[in-house]
């Protein structure tokens, strides 16, 4: 997979969870844990893609 294309997945992953906290948020029976493991997961992806944007290339 190449650099872009796995950066378009990751950030296609990020806006998914995204979506899914505003709805999970909406919603009044909210279960906080649900939330914050959402949150923790697109922290990561967030992270990741951060690395790869500035990893030096191997060319």
């Amino acid at each position: 997979m190449s650099l872009e294309s796995h950066l378009a997945e990751l950030q296609r992953r990020h806006g998914n969870l995204e979506r899914q906290i505003d709805e999970a948020m909406a919603h009044p029976s909210v279960d906080a844990l649900e939330i914050s493991r959402l949150k923790r997961r697109k922290l990561a992806i967030k992270d990741e893609m951060e690395k790869l944007r500035t990893a030096p290339t191997t060319h």
